[in-house]
C-alpha cells in the first residue's frame, strides 16, 4: 500500500484530488469540462514513466490515454477505463461541500466518490504500484479516462472510438465501473460482477395545445396533456423479464438466502440497500426526470415537454418504444435524444475466472455472482470495436451502507478501507491476468 506525506493511502489521496476538480456535466453540451482533471492524470502517468495522449475534440472535453507494455505481448490487451465527469451536485442538499473531498467517519465524501473517481484512482495507483516495483503487468494495458460519460458519451467515448480507434489496437476486453462491489444477503456477503448493461434511450415527450389566457375554460391545454402522459408512463409497472444473467443472479441470491423463494422481486428484496439497483435489472424502467413548460403564470403555453430516462433489457428497445407510444397516446410527440445499445456477455471465460479468483484471494470463501446493470457505462462505445466490457471496481463494503443509492445521490461517499481493498484486488488482477 503506497503512502504519502499525509499518511493517507495514495489511492485515497488521488481520489480526493480528483473529486476536487469540479467536472460537473449537465448534459446536452453544458459542462464544466474535464480538462484540468485530465491534465492531472496525464501528469501522474508521466511521473510513473508512461507517455499519455490527450484528445480534446470539443473545447474542455478532454480524454486521456496511456498504454502500459505487458510481459506477454502475445496476449490481447486489456482496457481499463473510467470517466472524469460527474453529475451535478446541489450543495445545499449535502452535509459537506460536494467538491471538497472531505474525509469524515472513515469515508471519503464528494461528488464522484462512488461514480467514479474512486475507480479512476484505483486504476492509476494499481498501475503505479506495479511500475514502481520495477514490474510489468501480465499483458498490455490500455488506460483511458473519458469525458462526457454522464451524457451517454456523446462528446466523449463515442468520439474517441470514432476518431482514435488505434488507441485500442489489440484489445478484446475492458474493465470499468459498477461491478465487483459487495452486497449483504442476511448475514452473508457476496460480490456482484457486472457482465451486462441495459440499453439506454433518453426521450423527450412533447405536447402541443393552444395558447391562451390563464383564466379561460381551456380544454386544449398542453401542460395538462403532457402531465397525463408523464403520469401514465411514470406509473407504469413494467413486467419482469429475465435474461441468462439475471436468472443466474437470482439463483445466486436464492442460495445466499438459503431460500426456496422464486419471486424475483422478493429475492431482490433480500439484498437490503441494494434492492433498488437489483430490481431495476429485471425490467424496463421509464423515469420522468425533467419538465419544461410556460413562461408566465397567467399564460397557457402552446407547448410542454418532459424528459424520460428509459432503460430496457438488451434487444427489447423497439418493443419498449412501441409500448411507450401506446401508453402516452398518439397526440404526444416522442423525440429520441440519445440511444445506445444494451449488452450481455457470458459469466465465463478467462477474465471472469481471473476477477473471481482475485476477489477470492482478498476475501476467501465469499461468492461472486453476475448481474446485469440497470445503468450504462462507456463499455457501450467500446463494444463497437468488438471489445467485451465488464464492471469490476472491487469494493468490500459495510452491510448497511446504501452504496448503490449514492450513484447520482446526495452525500456520495466511499469507505477508505474499501478503496484500499479495491486497489489491492485490482493490482493483483493486473499482475496475474
Amino acid at each position: 500500500m503506497s503512502l504519502i506525506g499525509s499518511g493517507l493511502p495514495e489511492v485515497v489521496r488521488i481520489a480526493q484530488d480528483l473529486i476536487r476538480f469540479d467536472t460537473t456535466n449537465w448534459g446536452g453540451g453544458r459542462a464544466e469540462g474535464e480538462r484540468e482533471a485530465a491534465e492531472y492524470i496525464g501528469d501522474y502517468l508521466q511521473k510513473v514513466g508512461l507517455h499519455p495522449e490527450l484528445f480534446e475534440p470539443i473545447p474542455r472535453r478532454t480524454n486521456v490515454m496511456a498504454r502500459v507494455r505487458g510481459r506477454n505481448p502475445d496476449k490481447p490487451a486489456l482496457v481499463l477505463h473510467g470517466h472524469l465527469d460527474v453529475v451535478p451536485a446541489m450543495a445545499a442538499d449535502w452535509s459537506v461541500d460536494p467538491f471538497a473531498g472531505e474525509i469524515r467517519d472513515g469515508m471519503l465524501w464528494g461528488r464522484g466518490a462512488v461514480d467514479m473517481k474512486d475507480m479512476d484512482a484505483m486504476i492509476l495507483t494499481s498501475v503505479a504500484d506495479i511500475l514502481r516495483a520495477g514490474e510489468l503487468p501480465e499483458r498490455d494495458l490500455i488506460l483511458v479516462f473519458f469525458a462526457d460519460e454522464e451524457n451517454g458519451g456523446v462528446e466523449g467515448s463515442h468520439l474517441v472510438v470514432t476518431q482514435h480507434p488505434e488507441w485500442f489496437d489489440g484489445a478484446t476486453e475492458a474493465i470499468s465501473e459498477v461491478g465487483g462491489y459487495s452486497i449483504a444477503v442476511g448475514d452473508r456477503r457476496a460480490y456482484l460482477l457486472q457482465v451486462g448493461e441495459k440499453a439506454l434511450i433518453w426521450i423527450r415527450l412533447r405536447a402541443r395545445g393552444r395558447a391562451g389566457h390563464g383564466s379561460r375554460v381551456h380544454p386544449d391545454n398542453a401542460v395538462t396533456r403532457l402531465a397525463e402522459a408523464v403520469a401514465a408512463l411514470g406509473r407504469t409497472e413494467w413486467p419482469v423479464r429475465l435474461t441468462a444473467t439475471t436468472e443466474t443472479m437470482l439463483a445466486g441470491l436464492r442460495d445466499l438466502a438459503d431460500s426456496e423463494e422464486t419471486d424475483p422481486d422478493s429475492l431482490a428484496g433480500s439484498t437490503g440497500p441494494a434492492e433498488g439497483f437489483i430490481r431495476s435489472t429485471l425490467r424496463t424502467t421509464t423515469n420522468p426526470t425533467g419538465l419544461t413548460a410556460g413562461y408566465k403564470h397567467n399564460v397557457i403555453p402552446d407547448m410542454a415537454e418532459a424528459l424520460i430516462d428509459v432503460r430496457t433489457l438488451p434487444g427489447t428497445e423497439d418493443e419498449a418504444l412501441a409500448d411507450i407510444r401506446r401508453i402516452v397516446g398518439e397526440d404526444i410527440e416522442i423525440e429520441i435524444v440519445v440511444r445506445d445499445i444494451g449488452m450481455e456477455v457470458p459469466f465465463a471465460g478467462s477474465l471472469v475466472d481471473a476477477m473471481v479468483a482475485a476477489l477470492g484471494r482478498a476475501d476467501p470463501g465469499v461468492p461472486v455472482i453476475p448481474y446485469l446493470m440497470g445503468g450504462g457505462t462507456d463499455n457501450k462505445a467500446l463494444a463497437g470495436l468488438g471489445i467485451a466490457g465488464y464492471g469490476f471496481a472491487p469494493l468490500r463494503l459495510p452491510a448497511d451502507l446504501d452504496f448503490t443509492g449514492m450513484f447520482h445521490g446526495v452525500d456520495e461517499r466511499v469507505p477508505l478501507d474499501a478503496l484500499v481493498f479495491g486497489q489491492r484486488v485490482l493490482t493483483d488482477l493486473l499482475r496475474t491476468y
